[in-house]
């Protein structure tokens, strides 16, 4: 009695998970080259300017910090641009770059003896000296009269500081501070952009990890989507993810926090609704009731992965295991019973025609924003298809009533941050017609980039009510059908690209056909026996 309990409670199907994965060394040379790569950015750049290549670009690595006003210390992790240029995992560092000589330094800090007893052995200079492969370490509360004696040859030296402000947060990164930096001269404006860009093009290195945080995360949502079934707690969901990616992966951090959206909620929430101005339909803050599967970054404390799993229920599960600093982004949408009914199978199918047709336009050159509205467009059209909208699709996209069914940006950019920086660099603006406004970036692609895939359908009652009540935008919309979908929710499909000078490469290997999904929900392996190896799949190797 007790194993069957035990086997009803984990799944369809008996839990018998396995996994191939082996976590691979993470060579320090991959953030050397990433310094490598902001030395000759910013030589162009003073060179451009006509100003000698001196000075030193001087970070600060982040803090540990405590819960509220406890003694409870949060899970370190490392500041982003911190950790791309040193892969310090430690907090309380800093580093520097001398942009003459390129040589590195970190600054570590001076621990108390105690700190032996309660946290474990006082590491020696030299030791991070050896494992991050830096020229020169030295403690913190040395840093003044490290740059005064060794980096004054030629006067006082310039500290390039990081400040500047992330377009998809809207925070500004800190720049380095510490007691005796009025003695330096300080420059807070180059270094940020620069290093932004430098963090857009990935290398081999970088490649491999996102790739391996791919493949962690591709399993763990397979093991999710076996063991999902009628009963059981959005949460179990979420915790079958963590366990998978932590255990078999090593995969301690995730990317951000796991969204398990199911079903329908009949409760009230935040969500978005839309006005007519111009002809277009904006996007304003409302209080309605909304599908989960509908609210877009549910999974938060006030939407916490609660709810009770029912048959008949989609699942969208957007969940990303990072490994070393490196992350993914995965949403995989499937109804918890295992198979699709019409209505799931109608929109699921259009969502994965977008998703395909971006990923085969996708090519150097191409503009992001284009590839939003092909998205758009796709969608439009099958829903056309099927009778729910009808009328011309250009005077619908004219309208911009893509964003009815799709609010937000079909992707972003991604690497050591799940919304990597660099989306809008100087000269781009954001768009502001609905939908387009949502975009994290409009850049031409460019061979090396990552950046994610994620077309989306949903039926907002809080975006349909004012395409209803308006004269115009109303008439392409048939609402008797529309009805059907009220309770439906959404449908997300997502995967990690990489450019590639010939077109793209997709990193996230999950079952996306509604029969592949239905085979493994059902107990089919996954890859497919005839699958392409790794070795095979296209990856640069450097």
């Amino acid at each position: 009695m007790i194993v069957v309990f035990i086997f009803s409670m984990c799944g369809r199907y008996p839990s018998m998970a396995t996994s191939s994965l082996a976590p691979p060394e993470v060579p320090m040379e991959l953030h050397a080259g990433n310094r490598d790569r902001l030395l000759t950015a910013l030589h162009a750049h003073l060179s451009a300017a006509a100003s000698p290549p001196r000075g030193l670009a001087l970070l600060q690595g982040g803090e540990e910090q405590t819960r509220h006003c406890t003694d409870h210390l949060e899970l370190f992790r490392q500041e982003s641009y911190f950790a791309y240029l040193f892969g310090v995992r430690e907090p309380g560092f800093y580093g520097a770059i001398d942009i003459a000589s390129g040589q590195s330094i970190l600054f570590a800090p001076r621990l108390p003896p105690d700190y032996a007893v309660w946290m474990g052995e006082i590491k020696p200079l030299p030791y991070f000296k050896d494992r991050y492969k830096v020229d020169l370490v030295f403690y913190v509360d040395e840093i003044v009269q490290v740059l005064q004696d060794r980096f004054s040859q030629h006067g006082k030296p310039v500290l390039f500081l990081l400040y500047g402000k992330s377009t998809d947060s809207g925070n500004y990164s800190k720049p380095a501070s510490f007691e005796g930096i009025e003695k330096f001269d300080t420059d807070l404006s180059t270094l940020h952009p620069i290093l932004t860009e430098c963090r857009v093009i990935k290398s081999g290195m970088e490649l491999a990890l996102i790739q391996y945080a791919n493949d962690v995360s591709s399993e763990a949502h397979i093991e999710v989507m076996r063991q999902a079934k009628p009963g059981m707690k959005e949460y179990q969901l979420e915790s079958i993810f963590l366990h998978h990616s932590y255990r078999y992966g090593a995969c301690r951090h995730c990317s951000y926090t796991c969204i398990c959206a199911t079903g329908e909620n009949r409760n009230c929430d935040t969500s978005i609704n839309i006005i007519t101005t111009n002809h277009h339909l904006v996007p304003v803050v409302v209080l309605s009731t909304v599908s989960i599967c509908s609210i877009l970054h549910y999974g938060h404390t006030a939407a916490p992965n609660d709810r009770t799993l029912n048959d008949g229920d989609m699942a969208l599960m957007d969940m990303g295991a990072e490994y070393n600093f490196y992350g993914s982004d995965i949403t995989c949408s499937y109804p918890i019973n295992g198979k699709f009914n019409s209505n799931q199978a109608i929109v699921y199918n259009a969502v994965l025609k977008a998703h395909n047709a971006v990923i085969s336009h996708m090519q150097p050159g191409l503009k992001w924003v284009d590839m939003h509205k092909l998205a758009e467009q796709t969608i439009l059209e099958s829903l056309k298809n099927e009778k729910i909208i009808h009328g011309d699709i250009a005077d619908m996209m004219a309208r911009r009533l893509g964003a009815v069914f799709m609010p937000h940006g079909l992707g972003h950019l991604l690497g050591i941050d799940t919304h990597d920086p660099g989306g809008y660099p100087e000269g781009l603006e954001r768009p502001k017609e609905p939908g387009l406004s949502s975009l994290r970036t409009i850049r031409e692609l460019k061979e090396g980039m990552v950046i994610t895939v994620e077309p989306g359908c949903y039926f907002i009652d809080a975006l349909l009510r004012p395409a209803r009540d308006d004269p115009i935008s109303s008439k392409f919309f048939n609402w008797e059908e529309i009805e059907k979908y009220k309770s439906f929710g959404g449908v997300r499909i997502e995967s990690d690209l990489y450019v590639t000078a010939q077109g793209c490469k997709n990193l996230t290997n999950c079952p996306r056909e509604t029969w592949e999904i239905e085979a493994v929900m059902a107990g089919a392996p996954w890859p497919p026996r005839a699958s392409v190896t790794k070795a095979e799949n296209g990856l640069p190797k450097a």
